[in-house]
This record gives structure tokens, sequence and C-alpha cells, in this order.
């Protein structure tokens, strides 16, 4: 259907690079704001049936559910959120780590797949000097493509603020 499903998923080590560049000099309030408004615009070109949710620590700072998507959307933030608040690495990362040691996260985590998924779409909020902060995340798309639309608002976003 689209070009991201024709190629192999990103390698562990092109993930890991991706936490590693998307550091951040700050976020508040506004940053949420701007970022969630950034994921909204490039949803709505791409009319794609996403949820999207931000959140520093535990206040949700910003909430977006465009046409397409459901209750179900909310609930799969949910699950992948919760993986990159344990592992501070991303849901596609960590579900990457699994697979590349020949398991799966369902099977290996011990932890209850109806609270987390390891799908690609909840990516850390990383500030420099401080670590991760909070989270963003996408829903709706397929895994891989929730994982680079988050990518592409963050790679932006930096863009945006250097000089910060």
């Amino acid at each position: 259907m689209t070009a991201a499903q024709d190629r192999p998923f990103p390698t562990v080590a092109e993930l890991e690079a991706q936490e590693a560049r998307l550091v951040l000099p700050h976020f508040g309030y506004d940053d949420a704001w701007a970022l969630g408004g950034l994921l909204v615009e490039l949803s709505r070109e791409r009319e794609a049936p996403v949820a999207i949710d931000i959140r520093r620590g535990g206040q949700q700072l910003f909430h977006c559910a465009l046409p397409g998507s459901s209750v179900d959307n909310d609930a799969w933030i949910d699950r992948k959120r919760r993986v990159v608040e344990r592992y501070g690495a991303s849901s596609f990362l960590v579900g990457s780590r699994f697979r590349a040691k020949g398991s799966t996260f369902e099977d290996s985590s011990r932890l209850d797949p109806d609270l987390y998924a390891a799908h690609g779409g909840s990516f850390p909020i990383i500030v420099r000097g401080a670590g991760v902060i909070g989270t963003v995340t996408v829903s709706g798309l397929p895994q891989e493509e929730d994982h680079a639309l988050v990518v592409e608002a963050l790679e932006r976003t930096l863009a945006g603020s250097s000089g910060s």
C-alpha cells in the first residue's frame, strides 16, 4: 500500500540513533501545543485517521482525535505510552529489541498485553540535561507509519528550535 510497507523496519541501531538525535532544548506547554498542532497538520494533509497524545510527566498536555480514529486508538495510545514510560525508549525500539533477540515483547516482557504494547507510535520527549520528561504518541496507522509521523514532527520541531 505505501512505500513504508515495502521497506523493512528500521534497525535497532537506526532507532537508537533517532533517539540520540531528537533531544529538545526545552519542552513546556507551548511546545506541546506547537508539536501537537504540527502533528495534526501533517495528519490532515495525509488524511491519516489518527489520535495524537502528548504528555509531560503524568499530565496530558495535548490530545486530538481526527476523523476515522476511534476509542481503540486511545487504548493503543495508553498501551504504547506505558512502554515508553517503563523503558525510557520509543515503543518501536523496545519491540525491535525483543525481535532482534528472536522473541517478541508479548512473549518475553512478562507485562500484561492489555496494558503494554511495544508497537511503533510512542516516542520519548527527551530534553537536554533532563532526560525523558514525557511522551508523544500517535495511533491509527501501521506501527512503522505511526512512528515515522512522530519522528518527522520531532525533527521539524528540533529544526525550528535550533539556537534556543
